[in-house]
This record gives C-alpha cells, structure tokens and sequence, in this order.
C-alpha cells in the first residue's frame, strides 16, 4: 500500500478546492484560492504542475485547457495533518484529535473511517521504521 503522502500547505490548499469541485483547471483553482492565499496565477500553476508531477493530481487536456483532478482521498491527505498536529502542534495522543473529527460533521462516516484506518496505518510504519 502506497504510503499517505507529505503535503504542504500549498499543496493541502490545492485539494481542499479539488475535492469540493471534483476537477477544476488552474484558473478556478486560483480563483477558489487567490482571496485566501494572495498568490499569482503563475503561482498556483507551478503548484499544480508539481502536484501533478509528484502523483498527487492527474492533468488531463479539455478542448486546450488542462483539468486537474485529485489522486489522494481527502482522509489520505488528512492523515498527515492529524499525524502532525497530535505529535508536534498538541503533544496529544492522536485518539484525542482523532476524537474533534468524530465529533464534527467534517467527515462522513466512510471519510473517517478511513481517516482512522490511514493514520493507524502510518503509526505502525513509523514503529516499524523506529524497530529497524
């Protein structure tokens, strides 16, 4: 199984649109982002590109328009945030950020029954690689 990518900011920002729209090209991508992030279109093109590079989205051509669609699950690219913030924003256990997107209505079920499943997952390859 393919491990839950890193994300950046950036790169976070990028899906959170994708998500919500399914596919979208550059320009409805900077547009969703601009008032938020200030970047030039420019800008999130290159972010985008390298997504595309890094098997994040998939770039499709649309009558000479490039359509970008996501490759990582939202509870995927979630996985690494939670991970992140419980060991080094909260110094918490992650059962207890894990438990704010059980009581929110963020997620769907499915989303996180994933989210849970793919932050066990990296758990146990972080003490696997902490083993070796």
């Amino acid at each position: 199984m393919r491990e839950s990518p890193d994300l950046s900011k950036p790169e976070y920002d990028v899906l959170r649109v994708l998500w919500r729209a399914g596919q979208a090209s550059v320009r409805e991508v900077h547009d969703a982002l601009t008032a938020d992030t200030g970047w030039a279109y420019t800008t999130t093109k290159t972010v985008m590109d390298r997504m595309a590079t890094k098997g994040l989205l998939a770039r499709e051509g649309f009558h000479g328009v490039f359509v970008y669609r996501p490759l990582v699950s939202r509870p995927a690219g979630l996985a690494r945030f939670v991970r992140f913030f419980a060991d080094r924003v909260v110094e918490r256990d992650l059962s207890v950020v894990l438990g704010l997107f059980r009581d929110s209505e963020s997620l769907s079920a499915e989303e996180l029954a994933e989210l849970e499943r793919l932050v066990a997952d990296d758990a146990d390859a972080a003490a696997r690689k902490e083993r070796s």
